[in-house]
């Protein structure tokens, strides 16, 4: 790796939005993030509205897509259990 080329950094972003969203409150702000669902998608975009890459690692929703994923492939091959 090239010492002279910076890594790209990348979060959490529950980890900076809860930072954000402190400092609304602390302003007397009752920010919301994500009026239905998930508030996942959201959160990452306010992450990339401040230009930081979102880190996928921990995201529920790709945990539970891969479970399922894993679930369809054991269904056809064992059948049901």
């Amino acid at each position: 790796m090239d010492s002279a080329v910076p890594s790209r950094e990348t979060y959490n972003p529950w980890t900076v939005v809860n930072v954000v969203f402190e400092h609304l409150a602390d302003a007397g702000l009752h920010p919301v993030l994500g009026t239905t669902g998930n508030p996942g998608e959201p959160a990452a975009a306010l992450l990339q509205a401040f230009g930081i890459q979102p880190d996928p690692q921990g995201d529920e929703q790709i945990a539970l897509a891969k479970d399922a994923r894993l679930a369809e492939l054991r269904q056809a091959m064992f059948g049901n259990p």
